[in-house]
């Protein structure tokens, strides 16, 4: 399964020690993605390892493991944070030594509630993830009730504070559903960056909801260069396509091409 999943189109791969591994495969679990990350068997890939969370017997270990990994593009997400205390409780233990990236699923009540100032805690965090199966558990919800509450929330916290948005797993399979693809579809508009797959073929239909069309693509570059033209004439506004566009707009431009291979 490692093998293949170097090999998905997808824009990262997250290897998981938490919620797929039976207690009693914990140590050779860690170790076998330690073996394969050091391997260069995911060399050039973004890699994140979703640990054990806080207050477990494994937390400390995976900790201490996957940060003596020298990798740029290896980066943690901690499950079920409640708290900006926990952010930097799990900061003291990885120690100074070496800046990893920080990854926080938001999966609880309390980490619901806290979510903009775990977001705004550490200036390591790249992203904030909704939990959804721990969340319902947490709140009493079932999948079918409404999570804009929960999406919007995340949303706010991680643009505000400069991070990723990221949409949690559809755990329908089932293709002829088409929940799937309603989801991403719905997220990718309120704003998020992306979305979690759970099984390879969920990956291209994530990919197409995520990635921008051509038109907006082409909007997206003509508004960039429309108000670069216009920063030169010393202007504080432009037009394009017949519509006023000013500086504001800038960074919803650049949002899109952020989404796009060949800009990013």
């Amino acid at each position: 399964m490692l093998r293949k999943a170097a090999g998905l189109p997808a824009d990262e791969i997250i290897l998981d020690l938490e919620d797929a591994v039976a207690p009693d495969a914990k140590v050779s679990a860690r170790q076998l993605v330690v073996d394969a990350l050091r391997s260069g068997l995911f060399a050039g890939r973004q890699v994140a390892v979703r640990v054990n969370a806080l207050g477990t017997p494994w937390h400390g270990d995976d900790l201490a493991a996957l940060s003596a990994i020298d990798d740029d593009r290896l980066s943690l997400v901690l499950p079920k944070i409640e708290s900006a205390a926990e952010i930097a409780a799990i900061e003291s233990r990885l120690g100074p030594a070496r800046a990893i990236g920080l990854q926080v699923l938001v999966e609880t009540a309390a980490g619901l509630l806290n979510c903009a100032s775990i977001a705004a805690a550490s200036r390591h965090l790249r992203s904030l993830i909704v939990g959804y199966a721990d969340l319902a558990s947490s709140l009493g919800r079932t999948g079918e009730a409404s999570w804009l509450f929960a999406q919007e929330t995340v949303l706010m916290s991680a643009r505000a504070n400069g991070l990723q948005a990221i949409d949690g797993p559809c755990f329908d399979l089932s293709p002829e559903s088409g929940r799937l693809g309603r989801e991403s579809s719905v997220t990718a508009a309120m704003g998020f960056d992306g979305k979690w797959a759970i099984h390879p073929a969920q990956i291209e239909p994530i990919n197409a909801a995520y990635t921008p069309p051509d038109a907006a693509i082409a909007r997206a570059r003509g508004i960039l260069a429309a108000l670069d033209r216009a920063q030169a004439r010393g202007d504080g506004a432009a037009s394009h396509d017949g519509a006023m566009i000013d500086e504001a707009m800038r960074l919803g431009a650049l949002r899109v091409l952020s989404r796009t291979e060949g800009d990013q």
